[in-house]
């Protein structure tokens, strides 16, 4: 129904807009079309034809996304893992028996999926991450089938391809945990809140507080010292109980406790996406100390590249503006980098 939808609209708005605003627009190219149309449905609706072996996904897996999801899918400080947490009773029931514990600590990507055109699709549309819709099509399917040995669902000489995946979603561990909610879908229906819109003697300032479950508050070290993509924000302290944490801290300068450089790049999160000998998300501090040791400006353009970030430098993926991080902290972490990150 979507792609109909899609499709409809993508031929039908200009010629609507024809009659309103004439010599505007035109009908969208079978080609455009095409280009859009790229999403694999549930019922694999929208699935190209090709295959792909699980040894293949690991050569792909170790070339491309193993900086960022570990060796064996167990993430590294970039992002959060993607096996673990299911056995071989869940692959016969269809239901993830740790989704129910609220002491188990992670909630892995193959705990939660319930469609494996999900997984593929999302492969396919967005990774990996600094090239996404670069990976050919068999790499889709290998990458796709060697997660799911990961996962002990499929054995290491499987091959995943448009002719067995079917059979594949009937072993998904969590294939039966997904709930149809109805008010979502009815939309003439009542809505999921019932709250009545203030219209006098309304507040005037309002705090705001993220809530985790127990076992869920630290899982991924603690948000306070991580920083989102764009911009200086801060997530609450959730080394703490949660009664003392409190969204929007921002940690004291590292340089006032007496840490040296390798602690502030852990405290201000360049460690995430760099390391000293090789590339992660970004360049290695190896690698740019190399490309400025020539230049007499090289701290001060240093300086001004980290505090307000950017890309094409190194690649398309872009480094966040770090304008939240002290001056002399900043100095600290740009000299260290230039010295090659040495301890």
């Amino acid at each position: 129904m979507k792609r109909v939808l899609l499709v409809g609209l993508l031929v039908a708005l200009p010629v609507l807009g024809a009659e309103k605003f004439p010599g505007i627009g035109r009908a969208a190219t079978s080609a455009e079309i095409k280009a859009w149309d790229i999403d694999v449905r549930p019922d694999f609706q929208g699935l190209p034809p090709g295959s792909g072996s699980v040894h293949k996904g690991q050569q792909v897996w170790e070339s491309k996304c193993e900086s960022c999801h570990g060796i064996f899918g167990e993430s590294t400080d970039v992002f959060s893992p993607l096996v673990g947490g299911t056995t071989a009773a869940d692959i016969r029931s269809g239901h993830v028996a740790n989704l129910r514990r609220e002491d188990y600590p992670q909630r892995t990507t193959l705990m939660k999926l319930a469609t494996l055109s999900t997984l593929w699709d999302y492969i396919n549309r967005a990774m990996p991450w600094n090239a996404p819709k670069s990976l050919t099509t068999e790499e889709v399917y290998a990458v796709t089938a060697y997660i799911l040995n990961l996962g002990d669902i499929v054995h290491a000489d499987f091959v995943l391809s448009d002719r067995n995946i079917r059979e594949v979603q009937k072993l998904l561990p969590n294939r039966n945990g997904a709930t149809f909610f109805a008010p979502m879908w009815n939309v003439r229906g009542k809505g999921d809140t019932h709250n009545t819109a203030c219209m006098s003697h309304c507040a005037t300032e309002i705090a705001m507080a993220s809530v985790f479950p127990d076992y869920a508050r630290n899982a991924h070290g603690n948000l306070a010292e991580q920083n989102r993509l764009i911009g200086p924000v801060r997530g609450t302290d959730t080394s703490q109980a949660a009664a003392t944490g409190h969204a929007g801290a921002s940690p004291a300068s590292a340089a006032s406790h007496g840490a040296d450089a390798a602690a502030l790049a852990k405290l201000y999160n360049c460690s995430v996406c760099h390391q000293r000998d090789q590339k992660v998300v970004g360049p290695a501090f190896r690698d740019v100390a190399e490309k400025y040791r020539d230049r007499a400006d090289a701290e001060s353009t240093l300086l001004a590249k980290v505090r307000l970030g950017g890309s094409g430098v190194w690649g398309a993926v872009p480094m966040p503006p770090n304008t939240h991080v002290p001056e002399r902290d900043l100095l600290t972490l740009v000299r260290w980098v230039l010295a090659g990150g040495r301890p």
